[in-house]
């Protein structure tokens, strides 16, 4: 089947770039030619002039290439689509490290805040197979054990092996019928809740903190930058930028420092009370009558968050790059970490990924979908393919950074300005573009459309790596 599609792209590619309008129809789908899975669009563009109503141009795609315009899908998953995730990630890089050092309109001042990033994970939900490390940074076995350690299905408990950081053992439970599926399912739903209330917790402290000190209750504002990440096992824990400001009664929307002597201190020591306090017990469920305990980290262990200051140079600390550049990454990825990967799941394909006795990710679906069935716990059901998470991946308080969309409609102008998309007998900034375009569906037309476009798009991203990396040389060298 590969060798076919091999031979269907290079008949398709050739007789596409053997037509005289080839180098048209490349210019046409540039912006959209390193999409997997591109949306078409058909109708009319017009520019108009808004103080007149004068029509200054219509545009048909029905004389376009294909008759029809690309866009790109913009979907943030690496898994699904390469090029549009890495759009998205160098967005979320430049939206996150704004909200530290300032930029894109937020004042450079932020980057004397006092900042924290926290790592919040989930509690054991059963033994899995896991990368281990001593003190000292070396690789140690995954769980041995001088004795023989059984649970009551007979699996022996101990693992010898230091596992390669690829290796797919990793996450997957020692024993598939210990572990607990529904109660994993169950905190994935709930974990957007769980932080709701752990950021009234902070703040609850932080408060107690600046009364102690003499100031007033409404003397400062919590500000962060949120990323979920899916681990091997299946369950989300979050990675967050906290970032303590000052709220102005004359200036309520200005980003200013804290007030004194309100600092770092303060702000790590209320993180770490609110993660190891805050909890709640979920609804009934006919599965499980007396709801589920929903709490950050391994209570046993006593270990609940990860909390590290962040630095503008490296001095021993997570510097504003590391922690921009590591979420950003996270930012683009899912469900693929435990070998799942699938859109939105119906009736009449759960069976496809549902298995009660099957892998570890099967039976987690399963129980999103067993525990969905029930009428107030439905969402379960909408978010199974997400193994229960139904939540953002990327999200921030309001003040903490700009938006996605600032930086696209930035992205957009830049463009135009660079590649003189609009005409130039029109002023852009005194004309309204209305689009009435309509969805015709996904995809390239052939394999060989979406190999030559992505071939065009790959070839322009090493040239603009490229002269990226001279520039770097330039002010470096």
């Amino acid at each position: 089947m590969t060798g076919r599609r091999a031979v269907d792209a290079a008949e398709s590619g050739f007789q596409r770039a053997a037509t005289g309008t080839y180098f048209e129809w490349l210019h046409h789908v540039r912006a959209a030619a390193g999409c997997s899975r591109p949306v078409r669009l058909t109708g009319e563009s017009a520019t108009i002039n808004p103080a007149t109503g004068e029509l200054l141009a219509l545009a048909a795609t029905a004389d376009m290439p294909d008759g029809q315009i690309y866009k790109p899908c913009g979907n943030r998953r690496a898994a699904v689509c390469p090029s549009c995730a890495e759009t998205y990630r160098r967005d979320a890089f430049h939206l996150i490290r704004a909200g530290l050092i300032g930029g894109k309109g937020i004042p450079a001042g932020v980057a004397a805040h006092p900042a924290v990033f926290v790592t919040l994970t989930a509690p054991s939900f059963g033994a899995v197979h896991t990368r281990r490390t001593s003190k000292t940074g070396q690789a140690i076995p995954c769980r041995p054990r001088r004795q023989e350690t059984r649970c009551p299905h007979g699996v022996d408990l101990r693992c010898d092996r230091i596992h390669a950081a690829d290796e797919k053992a990793l996450g997957t439970p020692l024993c598939l019928d210990c572990y607990d599926h529904h109660a994993q399912v169950v905190f994935n739903h709930q974990a957007g809740e769980l932080w709701r209330r752990t950021t009234i917790a902070i703040r609850r402290h932080l408060t107690k903190t600046a009364r102690a000190f003499g100031l007033t209750a409404g003397s400062f504002r919590l500000s962060y930058g949120k990323v979920a990440e899916m681990q091997r096992r299946g369950v989300v824990h979050y990675h967050v930028i906290i970032r303590l400001d000052g709220n102005h009664p004359d200036c309520p929307g200005a980003i200013t420092p804290p007030p004194a002597p309100l600092g770092l201190l303060d702000l790590v020591a209320a993180v770490e009370h609110a993660a190891a306090t805050t909890g709640f017990t979920t609804d009934s469920h006919p599965h499980q009558p007396a709801g589920w305990p929903i709490c950050w980290g391994d209570e046993g262990r006593g270990r609940y968050a990860d909390i590290r200051p962040v630095r503008l140079a490296g001095d021993g600390q997570i510097t504003d790059a590391m922690v921009a550049a590591y979420l950003a990454k996270y930012a683009t990825k899912s469900t693929e970490a435990t070998g799942h990967a699938s859109g939105r799941l119906t009736t009449d394909t759960i069976d496809l990924y549902a298995n009660p006795d099957g892998t570890h990710a099967e039976r987690l679906i399963d129980a999103a979908w067993t525990l969905g069935g029930s009428h107030d716990w439905s969402g379960l059901r909408r978010w199974a393919h997400m193994l229960g998470f139904g939540g953002h991946f990327l999200t921030k308080s309001r003040r903490y950074s700009v938006t996605f969309r600032i930086l696209r409609d930035a992205r957009v102008v830049w463009r135009r300005t660079v590649d003189h998309d609009q005409d130039q007998e029109h002023d852009a900034e005194t004309t309204v573009v209305i689009n009435t375009l309509a969805y015709t569906g996904s995809g390239w037309l052939t394999t060989g459309d979406a190999l030559l476009a992505n071939t065009a798009a790959a070839m322009a991203r090493e040239r603009a790596e490229a002269g990226r990396d001279a520039i770097r040389e330039q002010l470096h060298g």
